[in-house]
């Protein structure tokens, strides 16, 4: 029931973020640094679990969620981008990790094939709204130049989902 709820919530925020202006600098921050923090660290999960199907897509998510982090870290610690990177996952994000934890082979796969796929569409969505009205220069065309990577992200997902 929570995980349905969860996903309507998604499609409200990803149906907003579209027809809506962008989130403000900071919430657009810590949305996209939180969110990169659980791609790396589930992806993680996926990797030192084994599962087969998940391993060439959990790489991809380190690999490129790590480079995504440390540009947002550039750009805050630079001076470009006044806002906050938050220390750790927010309290949902946590829960979600804790789940797959505890979790392995069938039921891991479907939990983290469907939380990349959420995480990936709601990341879609925040990237076009910033790209498209954000009100940081550097950050609005970072997240433009990004935005193409997160949709080759979400079309993996996809696949990844339909196995």
């Amino acid at each position: 029931m929570k995980r349905a709820f969860a996903a309507i919530g998604i499609a409200i925020f990803a149906a907003s973020a579209s027809a809506q202006s962008a989130p403000s600098t900071a919430d657009f921050v810590k949305t996209v640094a939180i969110s990169d923090m659980f791609e790396i660290e589930s992806s993680k999960l996926a990797l030192e679990k084994k599962i087969a199907a998940d391993q060439a897509f959990a790489q991809r998510m380190v690999h490129d969620h790590t480079q995504t982090t440390e540009q947002l870290k550039h750009l805050v610690g630079g001076g470009k981008v006044k806002a906050q990177l938050p220390a750790e996952l927010d309290d949902e994000h946590k829960q979600m990790l804790d789940k797959l934890r505890g979790e392995s082979g069938g039921d891991f796969s479907k939990d983290y094939n469907q939380m990349q796929l959420a995480g990936h569409k709601e990341a879609v969505a925040l990237f076009e709204a910033y790209a498209k009205t954000g009100d940081n220069a550097a950050l609005k065309s970072w997240a433009a130049k990004t935005l193409p990577h997160l949709q080759e992200h979400l079309a993996m997902a996809e696949k990844l989902s339909q196995r």
